[in-house]
C-alpha cells in the first residue's frame, strides 16, 4: 500500500524545459513512477533523446515542440498532450533561462524574455490546463522555483525576482483551485548539477573555484543533481501528499537554512 501511494500510475504529465536538466530530471522520475510523460522544449534534438532514455527504461513518453513564452504555442501544447493520452493530471513548470548582470548592465529585452520564460509561461500553462484537470476532478501543478525564491543571488536581480514570483504564484493557484481538487506546490532547488547551473558558474574567471566554494557553504557539502528533484515532483504529485499544496519543498542540502556555516 505504502508504495503503491508514491506511484502515477495512469497519470498524464508534462514537463516543460524537460530536454536537459532539472526538467529532463523530473520527466524521468515521473516516467519512472508510471506516468506518461509529454516532454515540452524548443530544444527538439535533445528533447527527443530523453524520450528516447524515458522509452528504452520501459516508459511512456512523447515530445511536443513547445515555446512556453508563447501563447498559440502553449495553448497547441496542452491540446497536443490530451489529444494523445485523453486527459491531462500534471503540470510540472520547470522552464527557465538566467541572463547574468546586474540590473544597470541588463538589457529590458532580456528582463522580458527572462521573466516570460520563468513567470508568464506558468501563468498560461495553468490558464490552458486547468479547465482539463476541473473537468476530470483535479489534478496537480509543480513549479520549480529556487533558493533564489527565499534570498537573493549576486548578479542575477531578474532571475531571483522571477524565482520568488514563482513561489507567490504557486500559492496563488493553490488558493484558487482546491475546491477543483487541484494541488499547487513549489520545487526550491539549490546547488544543482544542470546546464543552467554550469553556465552560471562559467561565468566566473575560476568556475572550480566558484564551484568548490559554492558548495562548502552546503550543511551536506555534496552537489545535488536533476533526479533529486524529480523523486520531489514525484512525491508532491502523488497520492502520499493528498494534503499537501500551496507550499514549497526546498530540495537544497540546507544551504539556506544557516546564515554562517563552517566546514
Amino acid at each position: 500500500m505504502a508504495d503503491s501511494l508514491h506511484r502515477l500510475d495512469d497519470k498524464i504529465a508534462i514537463v516543460t524545459g524537460a530536454a536537459q536538466g532539472i526538467g529532463a530530471g523530473i520527466a524521468r522520475r515521473m516516467a519512472e513512477a508510471g506516468a506518461a510523460v509529454v516532454v515540452a522544449d524548443i530544444q527538439d534534438e535533445q528533447g527527443q533523446k530523453t524520450v528516447d532514455e524515458i522509452v528504452a527504461g520501459g516508459g511512456t513518453a512523447t515530445f511536443i515542440h513547445a515555446d512556453v513564452a508563447d501563447e498559440t504555442s502553449v495553448e497547441a501544447l496542452i491540446a497536443g498532450a490530451v489529444d494523445t493520452y485523453g486527459k491531462l493530471d500534471i503540470v510540472a513548470n520547470n522552464a527557465a533561462l538566467i541572463v547574468i548582470g546586474k540590473a544597470e548592465d541588463l538589457a529590458a529585452d532580456d528582463w522580458d524574455r527572462m521573466m516570460a520564460v520563468n513567470v508568464r509561461s506558468i501563468y498560461l500553462t495553468t490558464r490552458f490546463a486547468v479547465p482539463h484537470m476541473r473537468k476530470q476532478g483535479g489534478g496537480s501543478i509543480i513549479c520549480v522555483g529556487s533558493i533564489s525564491s527565499f534570498v537573493g543571488q549576486l548578479n542575477t536581480p531578474c532571475y531571483t525576482a522571477s524565482k520568488g514570483a514563482v513561489l507567490m504564484l504557486t500559492k496563488s493557484f493553490a488558493v484558487d483551485y482546491g475546491r477543483d481538487g487541484i494541488r499547487a506546490n513549489c520545487i526550491c532547488p539549490g546547488i544543482t548539477d544542470t546546464p543552467l547551473l554550469r553556465h552560471h558558474v562559467n561565468q566566473a574567471p575560476d568556475p572550480e573555484a566558484l564551484m568548490a566554494e559554492r558548495l562548502a557553504r552546503v550543511p551536506t557539502g555534496e552537489m545535488l543533481y536533476p533526479d533529486d528533484m524529480g523523486n520531489a515532483a514525484v512525491f508532491l504529485c502523488s497520492d502520499a501528499a493528498r494534503g499537501i499544496t500551496g507550499t514549497s519543498l526546498v530540495v537544497d542540502g540546507g544551504y539556506i537554512s544557516c546564515a554562517e556555516f563552517s566546514a
